[in-house]
């Protein structure tokens, strides 16, 4: 049923995906419990079919309750916490909730880079988060200039055709060019 209900979340099929991760998600509570990994897995695919539909306060419910399960049951540096944290720090950035979203993207870069290493693919994901969050906030110079950072890491790991090294690359170009329009309106 779950892959089911990503190959229906995949296909923006929501309505469809929901109602087989609510299945999957209290099959899971009633077979696993609240905090069995698997579970938190159901609940964060449920928050993510509620975030693709734009239901923000259902994603960030859900969003809390795994990031506060993990960061209990596995710990504040496993991987799975530090993607809680990634996703409910999105779903803050898509409100609006700026500081919220600051200080937890900021929070989980930190520790992606003491746990994963500066160089790390993962630690590259939350810095390019932060910096998407930065430029939301309207602090063009530090978005511009850790964007720089995540693109030249990306190169040097991942190579130049790497799709996620792409996509930092045209991001700065965007950028670049909203701040020449900025400067030509002045």
């Amino acid at each position: 049923m779950a892959n089911l209900a990503s190959t229906y979340r995949n296909q923006g099929r929501w309505e469809e995906a929901e109602k087989l991760f609510v299945q999957v998600m209290e099959t899971r509570k009633t077979k696993l419990g609240v905090d069995h990994p698997d579970t938190l897995t159901s609940m964060a695919n449920l928050a993510s079919t509620f975030w693709n539909q734009g239901r923000w306060e259902e994603a960030e419910e859900l969003d809390v309750q795994v990031m506060e399960t993990s960061k209990t049951k596995l710990g504040a540096d496993h991987p799975d916490t530090l993607t809680s944290m990634a996703n409910l720090a999105s779903t803050y950035r898509n409100q609006g909730r700026w500081k919220e979203a600051e200080e937890l993207q900021a929070k989980e870069l930190e520790i992606c880079t003491r746990v994963l290493g500066p160089r790390h693919p993962d630690t590259l994901i939350s810095m390019s988060n932060l910096a998407l969050i930065w430029k939301g906030m309207e602090r063009h110079e530090d978005a511009l200039g850790l964007m720089q950072t995540c693109f030249d890491l990306r190169q040097q790991i991942l190579g130049v055709g790497h799709p996620y090294t792409l996509s930092t690359l045209s991001t700065l170009k965007a950028w670049l060019r909203d701040e020449q329009l900025l400067v030509e309106e002045s």
